[in-house]
């Protein structure tokens, strides 16, 4: 037997790939932070068991306002729009149940109709461009921490790094590695999806109905196709089985009464929809976003959006951390996005079982009373902030002022900028009152803020520049 000498503790520092933060993961939550990161200067590598092509097969297909306000405070909305898609100023939930989406207080008061790929293709380009390295084709075996440092087993070797963020989806090999619990159930099995083309269209895009045990959804690219979401409670097959032309059609028949004139499908697939949240959103120093921290219904199209959000949130502690800002500030990730998290899953959830109700009965009175309490403004207003992610606010301690962990609006600056162009470059924007190079001039009561790179408020109070001075050092680090 031939035995194999074990590398010597030097040899094993030698063959470890080092990088500050591993990023796992190389869809749109991964790819938002690696960007961040690298353009931040920090040195990150980027871990995907796929391939480099970026697959058409995504089935993500909205991006709501907020997102949007994310892309924007890096330079890659227009990008986005560049490529393709539909503003929608009203998103169906299904029937005639509808969120309005055109009244908010935002640049982007609509939901954009874009597949992901689009948006993992802009999100990709700028953190290739930023410096951050890709390895594809790479499959994680396991992980390793010990004296501060987290070692990632691959197939293609050991990474090693400060900080690992597994953003893996729902079945994360980096949450099984490091033994964080997933609870949570199956919501529908057997889901279906597909694009076609169809020759009798529906009148809303996107459309969404539920009846006769089957649920469905229609949503339309603007370029020929519309993407199926579908489910019949009555054919219920395994995630790997075929998706049959006649399955699709009946699940429209049954939850529209027609089938729109549905062509053959140019690909479909079958998977099923979990709702299921992380107990816990980091292990040492490994961290969980986007689905591999939560994961839910399509309903409302909030799943892509939260896991970018959950980037945008993560991507500048880590940062700040990394280059000396009080490692404390790193424990605010969970506490800011795991009730988010939790919030969309109650909300999906709740939809996609209305939606999805055997009985048509019930189905329509749930729908019919959803829908009369929508035309409600506080209803209106509540649901429509949670879906399009413009009304998360983020806890604030006792004592802090009541904006802190508010959302800040895109401004106009006093050099003819806008607050969200000043966020590009990835630094804190301190609105003042100060006559010397102000931003902005602050609110008529005397409030001065501190806005964070991801958009929020950090601090808020009278304008004293000792104390903007204190919140600065210890969170934004040394640049």
């Amino acid at each position: 037997m031939n035995f194999q000498p074990r590398p010597t503790p030097e040899e094993t520092v030698m063959n470890e790939q080092q990088t500050e933060v591993i990023v796992v993961g190389a869809g749109p939550t991964g790819l938002l932070l690696a960007g961040d990161l690298a353009a931040a200067g920090v040195k990150v590598t980027v871990l995907e068991k796929r391939g480099a092509e970026i697959s058409n097969l995504s089935r993500a297909f909205a991006v709501h306002a907020r997102t949007l306000e994310v892309l924007d405070a890096r330079g890659l909305a227009d990008d986005l729009f560049a490529l393709g898609g539909r503003k929608l100023g009203e998103l169906f939930l299904f029937g005639r149940a509808k969120v309005k989406l055109s009244g908010l207080d935002s640049r982007f008061p609509y939901v954009l109709m874009t597949p992901q790929y689009n948006v993992e293709r802009v999100l990709r380009e700028r953190a290739a461009a930023a410096g951050a390295e890709f390895r594809f084709g790479c499959k994680v075996t396991g992980i390793d921490q010990e004296e501060g440092r987290a070692t990632v087993r691959t197939d293609q070797g050991d990474f090693t790094a400060a900080y690992v963020v597994g953003t893996d989806g729902v079945r994360s090999a980096v949450r099984q590695a490091v033994g964080i619990d997933f609870p949570g159930e199956a919501v529908l099995r057997s889901m279906m999806l597909a694009d076609v083309e169809l020759d009798e269209p529906p009148a809303d895009s996107p459309a969404v109905s539920g009846a006769n045990g089957a649920f469905c959804f229609l949503a339309d690219f603007g370029d020929g196709l519309w993407r199926v979401i579908g489910w019949n409670a009555a054919d219920q097959q395994d995630d790997d089985a075929p998706v049959s032309s006649d399955e699709i059609r009946t699940a429209l028949k049954l939850a529209f009464g027609t089938d729109f004139g549905m062509h053959e499908p140019k690909w479909s697939s079958r998977f099923h929809s979990d709702e299921r949240q992380a107990t816990a959103y980091r292990a040492g120093n490994v961290f969980l976003a986007g689905d591999a921290a939560h994961c839910h219904s399509p309903a409302g199209g909030m799943g892509m959006n939260t896991g970018i959000q959950d980037a945008a949130n993560l991507s500048w502690k880590l940062a700040a951390v990394l280059r000396g800002a009080d490692p404390a500030l790193l424990d605010t990730y969970a506490a800011e996005r795991h009730p988010v998290g939790e919030a969309v899953l109650r909300a999906s959830g709740r939809i996609i079982r209305v939606a999805a109700n055997k009985s048509r009965v019930v189905g329509a009175v749930r729908g019919a009373v959803l829908g009369t309490a929508l035309k409600l403004d506080p209803v209106q207003h509540k649901i429509t902030g949670l879906i399009s992610g413009i009304d998360v606010h983020y806890p604030h301690a006792h004592g802090e002022h009541r904006l802190t962990g508010a959302r800040a609006a895109d401004l106009a600056l006093a050099d003819g900028t806008r607050l969200y162009e000043v966020l590009r470059a990835g630094r804190f924007a301190v609105l003042d009152s100060a006559a010397d190079g102000a931003l902005a001039t602050a609110a008529p009561d005397g409030t001065a803020r501190v806005v964070r790179p991801d958009g929020y408020i950090g601090w808020a109070g009278p304008d004293d520049p000792a104390a903007i001075a204190a919140y600065l050092e210890s969170h934004a680090g040394k640049r």
